[in-house]
């Protein structure tokens, strides 16, 4: 069986391959990237690495010609994203691809404020349509994002939201890796959605009491309503489409769409998620 990996020198695409080189031969791995030469040692290692976009409709069908599963990783968000994403699902229904992986997010509906959803929503629709076999992971917020964010309200003193009294099952990128690997090598997962989630969902207030029990630092919690919070992160230098997005996750998270948690972690590679304060520590304890 040959496996594809789109975005594969990104953090969790790379994690996914490293993983996948421990159940199967290099050979039967392909690594598709903007940029090749972060996979060299990989490379050398026997995997397949070629340089590929969603841009490249031609040369991705070409690359994809003989793979059966793909691990379709979502682009960077932005205006084209869309477009792109549905390209590439026809791309690889043309070249003969049976099965995509898609890395979606928590709670893609139509009532889910987050920015990002239309493009999940509708990529995920395009694969329904496709007749190809699909699996949809649909991951929560990376813990590495809490500990972007926790990083800052130490320099700060505070840590600034606007997601309110709501909980995020944040999950480490290492655990969305492993669940996506269990799924591109075993069998049964067709049309079947997961919830990629951390063991817990965490207000924005337990994740300022763990940063000061990880580091000793005093975090004062600040809530804002979500305009003055765009604003925050404007004047904190936030380019104002990561602003947009920042804040439509706090506005989900305080209306309940980033706070279910699922066990399909665990259930998918037989070991449970790593907890958030576990992250925390590895990344800040002094």
């Amino acid at each position: 069986m040959t496996v594809a990996i789109t975005g594969a020198s990104g953090g969790l695409g790379r994690r996914v391959a490293e993983l996948l080189l421990n159940q199967m031969l290099p050979a039967d791995l392909l690594l598709l990237t903007r940029t090749p030469d972060d996979l060299k040692d990989l490379a050398k290692r026997g995997v397949d690495v070629r340089k590929a976009s969603f841009k490249n409709p031609t040369g991705l069908k070409a690359d994809l010609q003989g793979v059966e599963r793909l691990l379709m990783i979502s682009a960077d968000a932005g205006p084209k994203r869309l477009e792109l994403q549905r390209q590439a699902v026809a791309v690889a229904k043309t070249a003969g691809v049976e099965h995509v992986v898609y890395t979606s997010m928590a709670q893609p509906s139509s009532d889910n404020p987050s920015f990002v959803v239309p493009d999940h929503a509708a990529t995920e629709q395009a694969l329904r349509e496709s007749g190809m076999a699909w699996t949809f992971l649909r991951n929560n917020l990376y813990a590495e994002v809490a500990v972007s964010a926790a990083e800052a309200a130490i320099r700060a003193g505070k840590l600034v939201t606007n997601a309110g009294d709501g909980g995020t099952a944040y999950v480490s990128r290492h655990d969305c890796a492993r669940a996506a690997a269990a799924v591109l090598a075993t069998d049964g997962h067709e049309k079947t959605a997961y919830d990629i989630t951390g063991p817990q969902a965490v207000t924005q207030a337990e994740l300022a009491s763990m940063v000061a029990e990880v580091t000793g630092e005093s975090v004062e919690l600040v809530g804002l309503p979500d305009d003055a919070y765009f604003d925050h992160l404007l004047d904190a230098g936030v380019p104002q489409e990561v602003a947009d997005v920042m804040s439509s996750f706090g506005e989900a998270t305080r209306e309940g769409f980033l706070g279910k948690v699922s066990t399909d972690v665990a259930d998918l590679t037989g070991k449970p998620p790593a907890a958030l304060r576990d992250v925390l520590e590895r990344a800040l304890k002094r």
